[in-house]
């Protein structure tokens, strides 16, 4: 860290300790404006944050935003933050604050769709610094990002390498029986589509005519069908993020898809054929032996 950042942060951190924290429980949306039009408008502004994910909105970023995470845990350990900028983000600088220093993590003009993870298993609190950039227009200007407070460091690695624990190896039977019982999301379903995205080094499959069994969030949605039109009905549709190198492929069948959600996107985990998991399913519950229960229809 330069001198003058330096000098800068000693300052903010004397400031924070006279400015009141706004704290919600997973999120945060506010103006610097607002801020600035308050007395006390030399102040750094804090937020504290309660939850395990979340988001944080800054729209006109003002001076500097101090974002401390904090959630009520009772005995899980998160040993990882990750952090996802939105497409807009326009006018401040983020940092990472930990051990007295501010570590840059991403300026103007770099890759919003990037995600960043860095470790919070110090004896302070993670912090997320925002430093807003003096411009004279400021009709465009907002900063933002999602948050994520993971206890698995390697996935957390991974997700910042926008690579997650998927694995391009088929499951074996145990993997998939626990996969239904342990996945952000278990859907069934057919795949429409393939695309793919060389510089994230994913591919994205499109699913369509699915039967979602559980999801962690509205990844998957429902489409109504066309009123008077015969045979129209309404299905869920959704798209599931893997990678590059496991060369997916659009194929005929049924396919049970199962896998984790992180920042609103699906990664693919297990995803056996439909009939292939209800023929082990099937041989599991009759020597009761499957980990928890899966509808037969």
């Amino acid at each position: 860290m330069s001198p003058t950042l330096r000098l800068i942060f000693m300052y903010v951190l004397f400031l924070c300790c006279l400015s009141p924290c706004a704290a919600d429980l997973c999120n945060w949306s506010g103006s610097g404006l607002a801020r600035e039009a308050e007395a006390n408008s030399r102040t750094v502004q804090q937020v504290r944050l309660r939850c395990t994910e979340g988001s944080v909105e800054w729209v006109y970023p003002g001076q500097a935003l101090r974002v401390v995470l904090e959630p009520n845990l009772s005995s899980a350990r998160h040993t990882t933050v990750c952090i996802k900028p939105f497409r807009s983000f326009n006018g401040a600088s983020v940092y990472i604050e930990r051990a007295g220093e501010l570590d840059l993590l991403m300026t103007d003009g770099g890759r919003p769709e990037q995600v960043f993870c860095f470790p919070a298993d110090g004896p302070q609190k993670p912090a997320i610094f925002l430093l807003a950039n003096p411009q004279r227009d400021i009709s465009q200007r907002a900063v933002g990002f999602r948050y994520e407070l993971l206890g698995n460091r390697t996935t957390a690695n991974n997700l910042g390498q926008s690579v997650l624990q998927a694995s391009c190896r088929p499951c074996n039977d145990t993997e998939l029986l626990l996969a239904i019982c342990s996945s952000d999301f278990v859907v069934r379903g057919s795949i429409r589509n393939v695309s793919h995205n060389a510089e994230r080094q994913t591919s994205l499959v499109e699913v369509s005519e699915a039967r979602v069994y559980r999801q962690r969030s509205g990844v998957f949605e429902r489409h109504t069908g066309t009123i008077g039109v015969p045979g129209s009905s309404s299905s869920w549709h959704g798209h599931i993020h893997t990678l590059l190198q496991c060369h997916v492929k659009p194929g005929g069948g049924e396919f049970l898809f199962t896998g984790t959600e992180h920042f609103g996107e699906a990664w693919l985990g297990c995803a056996p054929r439909y009939k292939d998991f209800m023929s082990l399913y099937q041989s599991a519950w009759a020597a009761r032996q499957n980990p928890c229960e899966f509808p037969l229809d």
